[in-house]
């Protein structure tokens, strides 16, 4: 008798940048963070959600040994490429023969230096992403407005991640994308080029702030302690 098992999501948190601006040597998402490595906290809050059953990070060769630091129970491991959605895609491919298979049924994609990104956010975009297709957390950014004519029309949004997408869409559109060449700006505007699935927005979190430069990790030390 062959046992069905539920579908699972899959956490894709990114870490193949160098991460120049915050002054170190060192990729930035393996700086020290209260007492860990700042790729730690989000491979951690991943592992937290029940329904991720696929934590894969993305990161470079050179890196190896940062990697053996942060690894958890069940991690994969993939290299990342020249750009992000190049990266994206090397990771889609990794998962492909699973989301074929329909045992990977949403991929969530995470910056690795957000690392304050809560268990309730992963699990509000994923139920959202689940429902709808697709979904992104954003915060509205009430210092920026859209105009038409000099008219005001409205607040732009600051788009956060995890960003997540029904997995067997998104990897189809990332590889047409990779056929055309067309490099977008973030996950959602390839899949707003090359799907029709709605993305949904979720609202995001003030401490789900990206780190950047060195004070960013001042910052986030302290609100975690």
């Amino acid at each position: 008798m062959s046992v069905v098992t539920e579908p699972q999501a899959a956490g894709v948190v990114l870490a193949s940048g160098a991460g120049t601006r915050v002054g170190a040597n060192l990729n930035k998402v393996y700086l020290p963070l209260a007492g860990r490595r700042v790729v730690s906290w989000s491979l951690e809050a991943f592992a937290s959600v029940p329904e991720v059953g696929v934590i894969l990070l993305v990161t470079r060769p050179q890196d190896a040994e940062l990697v053996e630091s942060v690894r958890i129970p069940g991690l994969e491991v993939v290299h990342g490429g020249a750009t992000r959605q190049e990266s994206e895609l090397r990771a889609l491919r990794h998962l492909a023969a699973r989301i074929e298979r329909g045992e990977i049924d949403t991929v969530l994609l995470h910056d690795g230096a957000r690392p304050l990104v809560s268990t309730k956010l992963i699990g509000e975009v994923l139920c959202t992403a689940r429902e709808h297709g697709g979904a992104m957390p954003g915060l509205a950014a009430d210092d920026i407005v859209t105009a038409d004519g000099g008219r005001v029309t409205g607040t732009m949004v600051r788009a956060q991640t995890p960003q997540g997408f029904r997995a067997a869409p998104l990897l189809s559109a990332y590889e047409q994308a990779a056929r055309e060449g067309f490099d977008g700006t973030d996950t959602a505007s390839v899949m707003e080029r090359y799907s029709s699935l709605p993305v949904h927005w979720v609202p995001g979190e003030e401490q789900n702030f990206k780190v950047t430069y060195a004070h960013d990790l001042v910052v986030a030390e302290q609100m975690l302690r």
